[in-house]
């Protein structure tokens, strides 16, 4: 226990203290945003499939750009990236918000919600670059890294818990505008935060030179995002059986809070990751962590209670962060340095894009078969999920060497 206080006090002492609180205030907009519109929409237009267009269209607009948000930030730091994202982010939210209250038709919202999507800042992918980096520079041995990947999946664990429970107590007391509101005004004020923060230096973007030559990825990299959609599929068909079954208990308030305490255990399992020891390499987690996924999904088919449900879902919560932490650890050891901004926004897009597809079929799944229709996708991903980890060779030390130190800017202010 000490071991692991001592290494997250290394991992804040490369970040300071302000860093993890203002990215993570900028991610809970990510958060919000998708089920935030989704209410908002379905209230003022009194349409369920005019939310789901326009909530599919803010999606597609995140999976399509974040990866492009992500190579510009390689090649021209974060600073300037995440500045006129947050912007171009805050005004598409506040006017997502106006539309939606002026009962604009479903097509013009639906392309508000596309630029909502497509200019989401990208701040946990980012994040976890600008910490990797800090590490790097500092010369920080593995076991430090690792609790930066640990850190910074625990920070999007908790958002997107937090992120859906803020919107529904604003629907709840408010209005869903509020929440939506609440979320341009967060992007605006620590997405600004996090892109002037003074450790944007060690992500100042890559000479032209160290991106001249294009290297082919490893099939790992290819195989981790595959694996983080089918997680994304999990996530979805999990709300929509969660949905449909809190719905046929004749409680469908309770399915935010039971999905939300899914990602509570999450997240703390997710922190005491940093406790493992090295020897626990990368591909055993992995497989570890996705056979974990498959058997602890498998009651959600005989599970027809709420508080069964609660158990179950709490339960299955410990294995979704410790594949996350490692997937997205494992594209860090294998991508080079001057791409890894885009390969993480690729990562976070692939889960975000497996997501939406699952919601938007087992939705209708579950209503054909009830909420087993919907929880027998999530099993499947996760079988498929265990079968990718065991087949995919994944290497036992970095595929590339780790970027010289930079010279330390001795003006800059210190800010934490």
């Amino acid at each position: 226990m000490v071991g692991t206080v001592n290494t997250y006090r290394r991992v804040i002492a490369l970040t300071g203290p302000l860093l993890p609180l203002v990215s993570f205030l900028a991610r809970l907009p990510v958060a919000m945003s998708q089920f935030g519109s989704f209410l908002l929409v379905a209230q003022t237009s009194g349409s369920l499939a005019t939310a789901g267009v326009v909530g599919g269209a803010l999606s597609v607009g995140q999976v399509v750009f974040g990866p492009v948000l992500g190579r510009v930030a390689d090649r021209h730091g974060q600073r300037p990236v995440v500045l006129t994202a947050a912007a171009v982010n805050a005004v598409a939210t506040a006017a997502l918000v106006a539309g939606a209250l002026a009962h604009l038709a479903t097509l013009p919202l639906a392309l508000i919600g596309a630029v909502t999507g497509a200019s989401v800042p990208l701040i946990g992918p980012l994040a976890r670059t600008r910490s990797v980096a800090l590490a790097h520079r500092a010369d920080s041995d593995e076991s430090v890294v690792g609790a930066v990947h640990a850190l910074e999946g625990t920070l999007d664990e908790v958002s997107f818990v937090f992120g859906p429970a803020l919107v529904g107590l604003a629907a709840l007391l408010a209005h869903p505008a509020v929440a939506l509101g609440g979320a341009a005004g967060l992007v605006a004020v620590f997405g600004t935060a996090y892109a002037l923060h003074p450790t944007a230096a060690a992500t100042a973007g890559s000479p032209p030179r160290a991106r001249a030559a294009r290297v082919r990825q490893p099939r790992v990299v290819h195989a981790v995002r595959v694996s983080l959609a089918l997680q994304g599929v999990m996530f979805g068909a999990c709300q929509a059986g969660i949905a449909a079954l809190t719905a046929r208990l004749g409680v469908p308030g309770q399915a935010g809070i039971v999905y939300a305490s899914m990602g509570v255990v999450s997240a703390a399992v997710g922190l005491g990751l940093g406790a493992l020891p090295a020897r626990f390499g990368l591909r055993l987690r992995w497989r570890a962590a996705t056979g974990a996924a498959l058997a602890l999904s498998v009651p959600l088919l005989f599970t027809d209670g709420l508080w069964p449900l609660y158990v179950v879902v709490t339960v299955l919560g410990a294995a979704y962060a410790p594949h996350l932490i490692t997937a997205f650890a494992l594209t860090e050891r294998v991508v080079e340095p001057a791409r890894l901004s885009a390969a993480m926004a690729l990562a976070a897009s692939s889960l975000v894009a497996g997501q939406a597809a699952a919601l938007a079929v087992c939705g209708r799944l579950a209503e054909r078969y009830g909420p087993v229709g919907a929880f027998a996708v999530a099993v499947a991903a996760a079988g498929l999920c265990l079968a990718l980890a065991l087949v995919t060779r994944v290497p036992r030390t970095r595929t590339h060497a780790r970027p010289s130190a930079p010279p330390r800017p001795t003006a800059e202010p210190a800010l934490g």
